[in-house]
């Protein structure tokens, strides 16, 4: 394989920088992922960092040195990584689970599929034109909009997530793909720091018009313009596929070609995968939320 990744991430106006990111590869895939801890709910930065090194952990055992099958990978780990989130508030005995949202992408045989639980986002363009975006799992991207309209919620909490990583309840996510990928094509993944602050036109010409190790920070730099002194926390991920031969190494390119067939590389330090927590049924994860609302109990009986 052979592609340019250049990454940033900012805190904005924020006190903390919640969102995590970082990719891992082999000789023949690679993964890329963005997580964005939750606002309102405690340690979202902690449910990100969680979500990343369950995830690589994931892929650095399942990567030998190709995934079997991306798409199980990719809803296989978006789950691991939420009973890890559960298994993190059960042993502490918080009074809420940490939550994060999470978008991942997988390239491999020339072809990227991607997955997604919340409003993080992933976009492809191609030939200065948006061919794929995520759809966010908001009321205001979802069909909810409708039941929203019939039970008078007010328009303002239409970005409300209906899923992300860490609630009491199953996620839901979406995964997509495989897309065939031609030269020159740009993933792109971000938090909703960025692509809430720029239209779908500016991310493109940006993007289409730059080489990524550019259009990385010139997108940062002008999302926290635009948010101001309020500005959240704004992260990006892209990738060039297939760049030229002579692309500079020092500014994000990478060739696998030399890579040992044993060997992974990443930017995100693996997690421990909770081998007990493999392999939970739905009957299971339930019974680990009613430990966590079990030990949320006893630690509220134990204030004065």
């Amino acid at each position: 394989m052979k592609f340019s990744v250049f990454q940033v991430s900012r805190k904005g106006g924020r006190k903390l920088n919640e969102d995590r990111m970082g990719y891992c590869y082999t000789r023949e895939t690679a993964l890329f992922m963005l997580a964005d801890g939750m606002g309102g709910h405690p340690e979202g930065e902690v449910a990100a960092q969680l979500a990343l090194q369950t995830i690589a952990a994931q892929f650095q055992k399942d990567a030998h040195p190709v995934l079997s099958d991306v798409s199980a990978f990719l809803s296989g780990a978006l789950l691991t990584a939420h009973r890890q989130i559960l298994r993190y508030a059960m042993e502490r005995g918080v009074m809420d689970t940490p939550r994060t949202t999470i978008v991942m992408a997988v390239l491999q045989d020339g072809q990227v599929s991607w997955a997604h639980c919340g409003d993080s986002r992933l976009y492809l363009v191609r030939a200065s034109s948006l061919l794929m975006r995520t759809k966010d799992h908001s009321l205001i991207e979802h069909s909810l909009t409708r039941t929203a309209d019939i039970y008078g919620v007010a328009a303002t909490n239409r970005n409300i997530l209906f899923s992300c990583l860490g609630s009491p309840t199953r996620p839901v996510f979406s995964v997509v793909g495989p897309v065939t990928l031609m030269q020159g094509d740009r993933v792109m993944l971000c938090s909703d720091g960025l692509w809430s602050m720029l239209t779908d036109d500016q991310i493109v010409f940006e993007l289409s018009q730059k080489p990524v190790y550019v259009a990385v920070p010139d997108l940062v730099e002008g999302a926290l313009k635009a948010g101001g002194d309020s500005s959240d926390n704004v992260t990006c991920i892209a990738i060039e596929w297939e760049t030229p031969d002579d692309f500079d190494s020092t500014r994000g390119g990478v060739r696998t070609e030399s890579i040992s067939e044993g060997v992974f590389a990443s930017t995100v330090q693996a997690g421990v995968l909770d081998e007990s927590m493999d392999d939970l049924d739905e009957a299971a994860i339930e019974r680990s939320i009613a430990e966590i609302n079990e030990a949320i109990r006893r630690s509220a009986l134990k204030k004065p």
